[in-house]
């Protein structure tokens, strides 16, 4: 926590998402949550740990027409039901997710992780 703040201090770009590395109990999507609350609890702002994931994330990739809500942007975006920039924990609290030009409601989200769960049993 001390290095991350410190860094973040400094002006380091930060990028968020899950380096699993075979890594066993992590899993992709979830731990980006934690993730978030832990850039939080580092000192960063709820809207710079959400940029860590998706503005500056798409940067370094150089996927232009990713990261930020703009015109001419893909679209792929998660609804939420709480703002996360009152408090990080709300990421978790997703209604939808819009992925190439597809609507998942929370119902289809619902299938995806029983489906999941039955697949890692």
């Amino acid at each position: 926590m001390r290095i991350t703040r410190e860094a973040h201090s400094a002006g380091v770009p930060f990028l968020a998402g899950t380096d699993s590395g075979g890594v066993p109990y992590l899993y992709y999507g979830f731990s980006l949550h934690d993730e978030l609350a832990l850039l939080v609890e580092a000192g960063f702002t709820p809207m710079e740990a959400l940029q860590a994931a998706t503005r500056n994330a798409a940067q370094f990739l150089g996927l232009n027409d990713s990261g930020t809500i703009e015109v001419g942007k893909r679209a792929d975006l998660v609804l939420l039901t709480a703002d996360p920039l009152a408090d990080i924990h709300n990421t978790r609290k997703i209604e939808a997710v819009i992925v190439g030009g597809r609507f998942y409601d929370r119902g289809n989200l619902n299938e995806f992780l029983s489906d999941a769960e039955r697949t890692a049993r």
